[in-house]
């Protein structure tokens, strides 16, 4: 895939409420992972480009600077790392602002939950390592091939399995996010058993799922890799994501797969 373009740009904040923790983090706008499904294209709308979703990322450089302003005043708690980008993705290797934002974090008492699809986030498992941090990593499936087409810029899926391995044997707690699991792809219950049974031989500590969701501009992008690589599941996953009747028949027999596939790899007591 095509090099995505970089921009610098400066931020006045960078940790904010949220209902997934206390509060979030991102130091980018714009993931270099171009996953199809990515929820995060909305942020188009609020910071227009030239560029579609997944071919350029603004690096908000003075993010510690600013995180360290807040930081006088913020209450300690918990902080997902990140919402709207994914905080390892591959420009971090170079600017590092995502450690030294969950340094700052870890040294003001801050707890810090990281989902990623990256496996450098094995760089920073020295600063988490005996402080109050969660190692998570995000598997859409377990089929490199899938994986290529759906997310062509995160790392491979035996990296990110190794990542999880790794934070485990540094003694962090450890969560999985099986999401958004693929209609008619990744989510029947064969692969369903896989994934699960992943989990439970990694001995994650939380594990989470989602199904596919209409968020704005997704189907734009779904759509057109369905067009051309599965043409014959175009109009089901239309009706899976629009069909009101269909989606919550569809999520419901979902959902009944996915507790019985923790059922039987043993760690539905593990589910969010």
């Amino acid at each position: 895939m095509a090099c995505p373009v970089i921009r610098h740009t400066l931020c006045k904040s960078v940790l904010i409420r949220s209902g997934l923790g206390d509060y979030s983090l991102n130091c980018y706008t714009g993931c270099a992972h171009a996953c199809v499904y990515c929820y995060a294209r909305f942020m188009q709308r609020f910071h227009p480009h030239p560029e579609p979703w997944g071919e350029f990322v603004d690096a908000k450089v003075n993010a510690p600077e600013a995180l360290a302003r807040q930081l006088r005043r913020a209450r300690p708690g918990s902080v997902f790392v990140s919402s709207a980008c994914d905080g390892w993705q591959p420009l971090e290797a170079d600017l590092e602002l995502t450690r030294e934002c969950c340094r700052l974090l870890l040294t003001h008492g801050f707890q810090v939950n990281v989902l990623t699809k990256s496996a450098l986030v094995l760089r920073d498992l020295d600063l988490f390592a005996g402080r109050t941090a969660r190692v998570g990593v995000t598997l859409t499936t377990l089929d490199e091939g899938l994986r290529r087409l759906w997310e062509p810029g995160a790392s491979p899926v035996a990296d990110r399995l190794r990542a999880l391995r790794e934070a485990k044997r540094a003694g962090l707690p450890t969560a999985i996010m099986f999401g958004p699991l693929l209609p008619f792809l990744s989510d029947d219950a064969e692969s369903l058993d896989a994934l699960f049974s992943r989990a439970a031989e990694l001995d994650v500590d939380a594990i989470w799922w989602d199904g596919l969701n209409p968020r704005p501009r997704v189907w734009e992008s779904v759509a057109a890799l369905l067009r051309r690589e599965y043409p014959e599941l175009l109009r089901r996953c239309g009706n899976v994501l629009y069909d009101e009747g269909m989606r919550a028949a569809y999520l419901s027999a979902l959902r009944e797969r996915v507790l019985a596939a923790a059922e039987r790899a043993g760690v539905r007591e593990r589910m969010g």
